[in-house]
Parts: C-alpha cells; structure tokens; sequence
C-alpha cells in the first residue's frame, strides 16, 4: 500500500493539513515541524499524488517554458533559473524548443495548452501580426510571462533586459578606452537587435562620431556567423579599432577572426560582448561583456507566473526590465591597464 499524509500525520500526531502543507512548502509551519515532516515524510519513501492532488486543486503543477533553443547559454541559464525557483513551490517545467520558428512555436504552445500546464512562460518569435496563437491562450486563461522578447502591442507581463542600454553602455565603453572607429556585428532581425543597434548609434552621436556604413555588418546570434562577419568587417578601411557585437557567442567568433588575421586583442582592434555567459572568462582573451541579469530574468518570470497563477484576481500586465552593467576583461584592457 502506498503511504499517505494521513499514514505521516499518525505517526507524528500532527493533523493532516499539517503535512500538507509542509510538503507543498506552504503556509506557516514551524521549523521543527517541519524538519519532522520531511523526515519521516523520506524515512516512508512517501510520493505525492499528483493526480489527487490535480482534482482537488484543479491545478496539474506543471509550467511550460518555451525557448528558441537549447543550446545557447543564455537560454540554458533561464531553464535553470526558472526551474531552481519553481521546483520548491512544487512545481515542474515542461521545456520546449521551437528553432525560431513562428510556426513550430505557436504549435509547440497548444501542446503544451493541451497538457492542461498551469502557465507559461515564453521567449517568443512571434510578431505584431501573428497573435492568434496568445488569443488561444488567452481564451484558455492561461496566464503567461513574455522573456527576453517583447511584442508590441501585446498586453502581456514580460521581464527582460533593458537592450538599448547594453548597446550604448558597450560603445560608451570602446569610446572611452580611445577607440574612434567603433563597428557593431549586429544580431538577426529581431526587436532586441535592433534595440541593441539603436542604442549604439545612439552612443556614437552623443560622442560625436559619425557611423562608417560599413562598419554595421550582420552577425547573426551564434560564434560561426559572428566569425564570418568579423571577417566581411575586417575588409572595410580604414579598418575599425573596436567592436561591438550583439552577444557572446558572436564575440567569441570575431575574436577568432581578428587573431586569424594576425592582428592583437585588444591593441588592434578591442571586442565587447553581451550576455556575460559562463565561459566569457576562461578565454585566451577574456571577454569585456554587458551582464544582462541572466538568472535574475529566469527568476522574476517564474515568480510572476506563480503570483498570477495563484491570484484569485485579475492582474494587470507588468513590464519589468532589468539594468544591464558592464564587465570590463582583458578584451578592452589596453597595455597599459594590463601591466597594472
């Protein structure tokens, strides 16, 4: 027979509301308590029944969170972020991944609406003029979370990070350590790219620079293509002196390019990042980056959709952003400051 919370109740002489809600880490419960709890609750090998506990609360405890991929740092960052905070709540995450496709993802979604998933949480590549499949959503009232990707005209909570100020605190920064020819490998046609763009030019005006028409290059959201367009950068005369570049990982790759065509890092030309992945500082050149609150993005969404999934009330739509800051490394660092 399998055990119960009456079985860990008797045993203990507590009530059974008492065990409940010490194992779904709710209400005020004493820490001694507690700690008896889960320790006898583990000394009988005791499993919750989901299925019960789905009837009585009309909830499955279940979360999908939908990502563009798997692969990229910033995206496995999230995943864990938002599981880390979930998980003591009781709750588990159904992940998924639709490759960047509008279509896949709007699937991908019903899906998961199918599973009867409490909420979601979603770094979208949908657009103004594809938003039935949130309708669906919406109709379902299933609450959700946009990340990383606002859409315009979409009242939806989303948390992200503030990417008009990574652009112009990266260029800010190669201003300010001499450079005078500032390019940007700029990320695909998605709104955060274009943000990230704005923010540079912007920053270049206020510091009186006119931009080179050839030092704005594509290079994509990954180190092949960042590579390759470093290359197509590395072409234009007079050659650039700095470089910003939409994410790590495209960084990465133009610094590959730029130390294939001989030339220094950073006394030719200097790279910043953005993203502040895991590796960025065990490089051979360690990566100046724009720490964009990674983590902090995965835990706010998760605790807005536990709030929203919880209120017995309508709530209105939050916008949450968060202020990126810069990471200086040996990428910008020019001799000088190295010898320091």
């Amino acid at each position: 027979m399998p055990v119960t919370m009456q079985d860990i109740a008797k045993d203990l002489k507590v009530s059974v509301v008492t065990v409940s809600k010490v194992l779904r880490n709710q209400g005020r419960i004493s820490d001694a308590t507690r700690k008896r709890v889960l320790r006898r609750a583990k000394e009988l090998n005791y499993q919750m029944n989901w299925v019960a506990r789905s009837l009585v609360t009309r909830r499955t405890y279940t979360i999908g969170l939908l990502l563009p991929e798997f692969a990229h740092p910033f995206f496995a960052e999230i995943a864990r972020a938002v599981a880390q905070t979930v998980r003591p709540q009781g709750y588990h995450v159904l992940i998924s991944s639709f490759e960047e496709d509008p279509e896949l993802e709007a699937s991908e979604i019903d899906s998961l609406l199918a599973r009867q998933v409490d909420g979601l949480i979603i770094a979208s590549s949908q657009t103004p003029s594809r938003l039935n499949v949130f309708k669906r959503v919406q109709e379902r009232k299933t609450p959700y979370i946009l990340i990383d990707r606002p859409i315009a005209g979409l009242g939806a909570c989303f948390v992200g990070v503030d990417n008009r100020a990574i652009g112009r605190l990266a260029t800010e920064h190669l201003i300010a350590k001499g450079c005078c020819r500032i390019g940007h490998l700029r990320g695909p046609e998605v709104r955060i790219a274009a943000e990230r763009l704005e923010g540079y030019r912007r920053a270049l005006a206020k510091g009186g620079f006119r931009p080179h028409s050839g030092y704005i290059v594509c290079g994509g959201h990954g180190d092949n293509s960042g590579y390759q367009g470093m290359r197509q950068l590395l072409e234009v005369r007079p050659l650039p002196d700095g470089v910003f570049c939409y994410n790590d990982p495209v960084a990465i790759g133009a610094m590959k390019a730029i130390l294939e065509a001989g030339l220094k890092l950073p006394q030719d030309i200097a790279v910043v990042g953005a993203g502040n992945v895991r590796y960025s500082d065990v490089l051979s050149v360690p990566l100046t980056t724009i720490d964009q609150g990674t983590c902090r993005i995965g835990v706010l969404a998760a605790e807005l959709l536990i709030a929203r999934i919880g209120s017995k009330s309508s709530m209105r739509p939050q916008k949450i952003l968060i202020p990126p800051r810069l990471v200086e490394r040996e990428s910008t660092r020019r001799p000088c400051e190295l010898i320091q």
